[in-house]
């Protein structure tokens, strides 16, 4: 039988990843992938539970599936899952509840209950010492030219804000020698770009004993076809000399770097139970610019954390706009159940979270202007990943600027120098230059 199965994804890179390794267990067993807005036998919903928005869009998604076809097999699964599974078992709809481990038993469990017809409930609490789960992809599924490689899953930081913890659970690594197996599997399916992606990728290596992650990059700079590693979100606690002196010298590794910050404000990192002031944010991000000067930094950066002062707010932003940042994401504080920060005193109102971010939203489109201004006469190698419109290419710069292009050919997939000409609202402009 020719069975269809649609698979949606909410979150992070890390659930893209492990919704693509699913796809691809469904496809091997048989079954055509499928748009989600398709009629499908089955749907695999992988939720996220970052925030209450998060919350509400994979509660709507589940809800959508079986609007799309009533009889369809619907399985939910990941953080929401994990964390609220009483609640994803109350929507009588569901048929497989599945939470952050046990994701290569899909296709077993579908198939199960295509037979018994009986709920399966296989979320379980996650152990100390669980292992690395054996997920991985061969790149079949897609057609871009840069690819996701999951190399880390678990956080044991334990900030007060973040959920994310006990939907994981504790940090565990991938081993170096996995992940060149995969890397070498994607580069032979045509990816030249490797985008490095776990839970808490500083973590990597701390549960295994194979080092830090600077060792895994080294690893991955040695595999041929390899043109690009780009470095999912990471700490400043990680960018020390040693790591920052190792990764200038690897020719691969892409000089843009997402360094969490979450607030310029010693009192309010201290409330969120960070592990690093605002001083030894700006000295990592000056120890990185002084090895590569080219580098290109985004953030994220919450707002109206409960205590957050007027004065401590206008600190933070002076902090940001002092750091000069390519990008950022600001994010307005969400309570989420079970963690300390939902229960503490001087909650903040929505206006004045909604007044914060938009004016660190006008200070981040103003920095992003101002950094892609600087690019205008220079040339930049773009690996070039789709086509916006007709003639035009858009593809990304080595530290994650966006370019676009008019061509005639086609650019997709290729690697091509380009001299910028100018710049719109954060966007580069410019021509192919001549071979």
């Amino acid at each position: 039988m020719n069975k269809t199965v649609a698979v949606a994804t909410l979150g992070c890179k890390v659930n893209q990843y492990e919704s693509e390794a699913i796809q691809e267990q469904f496809g091997r067993a048989g079954y055509t992938v499928v748009d989600f807005s398709m009629a499908a036998d089955v749907y695999v919903i992988n939720t996220c539970t970052v925030t209450h928005l998060s919350d509400r869009k994979s509660r709507q998604m589940i809800r959508r599936a079986k609007q799309l076809n009533p009889e369809a097999v619907l399985v939910v699964m990941g953080c929401y899952a994990q964390t609220n599974p009483d609640a994803v078992k109350e929507i009588s709809d569901v048929d497989i509840v599945i939470g952050t481990a046990d994701r290569n038993q899909v296709v077993d469990l579908v198939e199960r209950f295509c037979v018994v017809h009986s709920r399966i409930d296989l979320v379980h609490e996650l152990e100390k010492d669980c292992v690395f789960e054996p997920l991985s992809i061969d790149g079949s599924m897609q057609k871009h030219t840069r690819v996701f490689l999951k190399v880390q899953d678990g956080c044991n930081q334990f900030c007060s804000y973040c959920i994310i913890p006990y939907a994981r659970g504790r940090i565990r690594s991938r081993s170096i020698e996995d992940t060149v197996s995969e890397a070498e599997r994607l580069v032979n399916a045509g990816f030249c770009e490797l985008v490095l992606t776990g839970i808490h990728l500083a973590s990597w290596g701390k549960d295994s004993g194979e080092g830090t992650l600077l060792n895994l990059l080294e690893a991955l700079q040695g595999v041929s076809g390899v043109e690009r590693i780009r470095l999912g979100s990471l700490e400043p606690t990680l960018c020390g000399e040693q790591f920052v002196d190792g990764i200038s010298k690897l020719s691969k590794v892409c000089h843009h770097f997402h360094l969490s910050l979450q607030s310029g404000c010693d009192k309010t990192l201290k409330r969120m139970n960070r592990k690093y002031t605002a001083e030894a944010y700006f000295e990592a991000v000056e120890r990185i610019r002084k090895k590569m000067p080219d580098a290109a930094f985004t953030t994220d950066i919450i707002v109206g954390f409960p205590g957050e002062t007027e004065a401590d707010f206008e600190e933070s932003y002076e902090f940001v706009k002092r750091l000069q940042l390519a990008d950022a994401h600001i994010f307005k504080y969400s309570p989420r159940k079970g963690t300390p920060a939902a229960s503490m005193l001087d909650q903040v109102t929505p206006e004045i979270k909604e007044e914060r971010s938009n004016r660190l939203l006008a200070l981040t489109e103003e920095n992003k202007q101002r950094f892609g201004e600087s690019y205008i006469g220079k040339t930049e190698e773009i690996l070039f990943e789709q086509s916006v419109s007709h003639n035009v290419f858009e593809g990304k710069t080595r530290n994650y600027v966006t370019v676009r292009v008019n061509s005639e050919a086609d650019l997709m997939g290729k690697l091509q120098n380009v001299t910028i000409t100018a710049c719109k609202q954060g966007i580069l402009y410019g021509d192919l230059c001549k071979a």
